[in-house]
């Protein structure tokens, strides 16, 4: 895997091993950690790495016109909620999409019933965009400050991103440690903000399940505006053509983005059943025809 994802030879393999990067041993081949390679080919200038394709792939639609960001857009949406070593039957709790509040809608979205083993949620939801940029100069200069501090952006495990102040201390970044650290600074700004978790759509045709958050934060004139700070940092590093999506980030909603109803370092669901693993949750999100 680390050789297809690097596109390297095994020698190029062992020069990284010898240089430090970690791996487990088991019955004598190696075995690493997938986002230790991942931010090794982000990261490696070689062009041709997995990583890179993929996130100039990912992120294609940021140096286009914004406006098709800001038209409606439906998605199949479905979800598997897998609980393991589970209990038995009991009630699940399903942090859902959150979007009538910011002009979208929801079609079916039943709540999962009580049961063992695993459940699904399944709706067509439509996201809509909106041009409202942050009003405060004190949010913005906040916003900006932490554009500029010069954080890596990195694939980081679900787990660790909660401990936001750990990872920044690496000088590493990502969207959950992102928007709790933006929220907090808000906050001791005297506003009122939160980190909220949501899904990201139209990746890979719905194929790659990526964790997001944004920050909810409650502007000077009192309304509730969106800052997308990780994907405002990612464009950036894409190209300067990315400008306008970049603004939209700072402020606005777009229609790539469809926000939960989970804080930003809370799971999307929970099975009452007792067991002590987390329930694991897998979106597919393709955008309907």
């Amino acid at each position: 895997m680390a050789q297809e994802m690097l596109r390297c030879e095994p020698a190029e393999i062992d020069r990284l091993v010898d240089a430090g990067l970690p791996f487990e041993d088991r019955a004598g081949e190696r075995f690493f950690d997938p986002n230790d390679l991942y931010n090794l080919g982000m990261y490696s200038n070689r062009t041709n790495t997995q990583p890179e394709l993929a996130f100039r792939m990912l992120f294609r639609f940021a140096g286009r016109s914004v406006e098709d960001l800001l038209r409606e857009k439906a998605w199949d949406f479905r979800v598997r909620l897998e609980c393991v070593e589970c209990e038995g039957t009991a009630p699940w709790r399903f942090e859902a999409p959150d979007v009538v509040r910011f002009g979208g809608r929801v079609a079916g979205g039943a709540a999962p019933e009580a049961c063992a083993g695993s459940a699904e949620y399944a709706a067509t939801i439509t996201t809509t965009g909106a041009r409202t940029p942050l009003v405060s100069t004190e949010l913005r200069r906040l916003t900006r400050e932490y554009l500029d501090a010069g954080y890596r952006w990195q694939m980081i495990p679900v787990a660790m991103q909660a401990d936001h102040e750990l990872v920044h201390a690496l000088g590493a970044t990502s969207c959950i440690a992102a928007s709790l650290h933006l929220a907090e600074r808000f906050r001791a700004a005297g506003y009122r903000a939160e980190a909220k978790r949501g899904w990201f759509c139209g990746v890979l045709g719905g194929a790659l399940d990526l964790p997001h958050a944004c920050v909810e934060v409650e502007d000077e004139d009192g309304a509730l505006r969106t800052v997308d700070i990780a994907k405002a940092q990612l464009a950036a590093r894409l190209s300067p053509d990315t400008g306008a999506f970049q603004e939209l980030c700072v402020g606005s909603i777009y229609n790539k983005v469809i926000p939960s109803t989970a804080s930003g370092n809370a799971s999307f669901g929970h099975h009452e059943c007792g067991s002590p693993l987390p329930v694991q949750v897998r979106a597919d999100i393709r955008a309907a025809r």
